[in-house]
């Protein structure tokens, strides 16, 4: 998402910044003479405010993993030319100003190639905001679990491994060993492709919630038990990303464990890379998994051992990260500069009255293009009936009486005489309205079927996900609809 502005060549700064911007910044593991970034500042609330257009809600993104009331916003600072990734905390996640500030300066200490790096911080008034370089190209869940054109490479996978190792044992070395809540929405790809670890996990001492997901399946066996994040804690989240990685599904380290005790350890692996690594490869990478995985933390390895297994896998390094992930190079990303529709701003807020008054308006726009071929002797009985339920339908569901509009509106469906998107999508707000949003996420999924070039239904899912507290599937489905709705524009 996003401008490609993460890392910006020196010579191309406006001249009076140079001057801010320090040696020491040349960033590590990798980083090349003309790549600086500037040194950590505190920033001011009105400098956030005007770089998120005051927050707004279109410019919330969901590649960091953070949920209300700790959202992170892309924004664009005027002064200097860069896109920035803010996170707003609620205070009191950070009741103690001070403190807040010196632990971002502590990260903010950090530079390397490996970390979206953290590059400011606002403490103002009850605002506790934290200011990183911006990833451009979504995150690790988005490329793996939700890829479109293709699956992500075998060769990516052992990329993305050892980077995050790297990242790791980067902090290790800096005395940043703990991390909070590692997982695949923390890992963010640069404009090259690379990916990133978000500086985000580093802050510790934050009162914003538990230190890792409510998913007690992927949580650390020594945290449920002591409520504390180690090293050894860290490592095993790791262990948790390569099962990501082997299987390109989220597999719960205990359901891995037996497969891998019982030798069943292809059943681990992605059906989609059949064919595409040898059987030493995978057979290594899911040793490393099982290690990292171990019950006992003294059992599990350290970040510097992980880096070296892992360079030893590396296939087609040679080839550029981009290449590999089929991303545009050096060219502005789509979806960065794209704004949610009003019914997309609607869905994304779960708004089901502003939802309501759109569908209304549009009427059976989204039906254009949909092929219903009708015989006469159709029309005269079976067609009839169905059109005077969807009529029906169409009344109660003008007048707010949901649960009449979903008996017409299933009776139409159920008669089998036409398909119709937008009987399917104003099925869906009435089930929402009701409070039944696992059926209005079919009825969503029905109308995307019907009319797969039509944005609605996936703006729709997204609310239905939303109501079901699927919030990071639910924001890249408002990705979905927001890139089908622009390709249609430019038409």
């Amino acid at each position: 998402m996003g401008l490609r502005c993460s890392k910006i060549s020196l010579c191309f700064w406006p001249s009076h910044l140079k001057s801010n911007i320090r040696e020491s910044s040349y960033l590590e593991n990798g980083g090349k003479d003309d790549e600086y970034l500037p040194s950590f500042r505190e920033y001011s609330l009105s400098q956030l405010r005007a770089a998120t257009s005051r927050f707004a809600a279109d410019n919330i993104v969901s590649e960091h993993g953070e949920k209300a009331p700790n959202v992170v916003y892309r924004g664009k600072l005027e002064d200097e030319g860069r896109w920035i990734a803010v996170k707003r905390f609620n205070k009191s996640a950070w009741p103690d100003a001070r403190q807040f500030t010196e632990e971002a300066r502590l990260v903010g200490q950090l530079r390397s190639e490996r970390l979206a790096n953290l590059i400011g911080c606002c403490c103002e008034d009850d605002e506790r905001l934290l200011v990183a370089e911006f990833m451009p190209n979504e995150t690790l869940s988005k490329h793996l679990f939700h890829w479109e054109a293709q699956p992500m490479k075998w060769a990516m996978r052992l990329r993305v491994a050892l980077y995050l190792a790297k990242a790791l044992e980067y902090c290790c070395s800096k005395g940043r060993a703990l991390y909070h809540d590692l997982n695949a929405y923390r890992v963010l790809f640069d404009e090259e492709g690379d990916p990133r670890l978000s500086c985000f996990g580093l802050m510790k001492n934050s009162r914003d919630g538990k230190s890792y997901s409510t998913n007690l399946a992927f949580t650390p066996p020594e945290y449920l038990r002591t409520g504390r994040v180690t090293p050894e804690s860290v490592v095993y989240s790791f262990g948790t990303l390569l099962l990501d990685l082997l299987s390109g599904k989220h597999i719960p380290p205990s359901h891995a464990l037996d497969l891998i005790h019982g030798k069943n350890f292809l059943m681990l692996m992605d059906s989609c890379l059949e064919g595409h690594f040898s059987n030493d490869e995978g057979t290594e990478l899911v040793r490393l998994a099982s290690r990292c995985l171990q019950y006992e933390p003294r059992d599990r390895p350290h970040a510097r051992s992980l880096v070296t297994a892992l360079t030893s896998l590396q296939k087609e390094t040679e080839v550029p990260s981009h290449v590999l992930m089929g991303i545009p190079y050096g060219t502005a990303s789509e979806m960065g500069t794209l704004s949610l529709t009003p019914l997309g701003q609607a869905c994304s807020r779960v708004d089901l009255t502003a939802i309501h008054e759109i569908l209304d308006k549009v009427g059976y726009r989204g039906d254009e293009g949909v092929a219903n071929e009708l015989s006469f002797q159709l029309w005269t009985s079976q067609i009839q009936e169905a059109l005077n339920a969807r009529k029906h339908g169409d009344s109660a569901f003008r007048a707010r009486d949901f649960t009449t509009a979903i008996d017409c509106y299933t009776s139409f469906i159920n008669s089998g005489a036409m398909v119709s998107p937008t009987v399917f999508a104003r099925r869906c707000l009435c089930h929402l309205m009701n409070g039944m949003a696992q059926e209005a996420l079919g009825d969503a999924m029905q109308a995307q079927v019907a009319s797969p070039d039509w944005p609605t239904p996936y703006y729709l899912q997204a609310a239905a996900l939303s109501g079901l507290g699927m919030d990071s599937d639910a924001q890249e489905t408002l990705k979905d609809g927001t890139t089908l709705e622009a390709k249609k524009n430019r038409k």
